[in-house]
């Protein structure tokens, strides 16, 4: 018996053993992973700042072009105004519209699912279609498909 301790002991210290190269061995590639994504990250963001710095000196070169046949706080007025427009604009490119969530002109079911209607509140909130025939209605007296007795005989005809 005392061979078989041995081992087991043997094998628990292998397993250890084991597992903690793997360990180190995910450490470290999971390590270097987010080290290149540190850097890419701190790249975009610099990138972004200086896109940013950019953007402003374009607009106060437009604001001080403008301010030459103007007086300056119509110059100031009217390039706050396209730079409004502009990000309008752009914040309407990045939402999805209702032609992009329905399938194509040609595609099946594209006929009978008319697009959904959005509201002019400008909340971007789109209406379900409405059906285009009411649903079947039974005539007074007769049973509608789905008013059968629970308590009735379950056969079907």
């Amino acid at each position: 018996m005392d061979r078989i301790d041995h081992l087991e002991h043997l094998d628990k210290h292998l397993v250890d053993e084991l597992a903690q190269v793997a360990r180190e061995a995910v450490r470290d590639e999971l390590r270097e992973q987010t080290r290149k994504q540190r850097r890419t990250a701190a790249l975009y963001a610099t990138s972004g700042a200086v896109a940013l710095y950019a953007g402003a000196a374009l607009a106060l070169a437009l604001g001080l072009a403008l301010a030459t046949g103007l007086p300056d706080w119509a110059a100031a007025l009217i390039t706050a105004a396209i730079l409004g427009a502009l990000a309008y604009a752009l914040r309407n490119m990045a939402r999805p519209g209702p032609s992009r969530t329905h399938p194509p002109a040609g595609s099946v079911g594209a006929a009978a699912d008319p697009p959904a209607v959005v509201p002019p509140s400008g909340f971007g909130v789109s209406v379900p279609p409405v059906p285009p025939a009411a649903p079947d209605i039974a005539a007074p007296g007769t049973r509608a498909r789905g008013d059968l007795d629970p308590e009735g005989p379950h056969h079907r005809a």
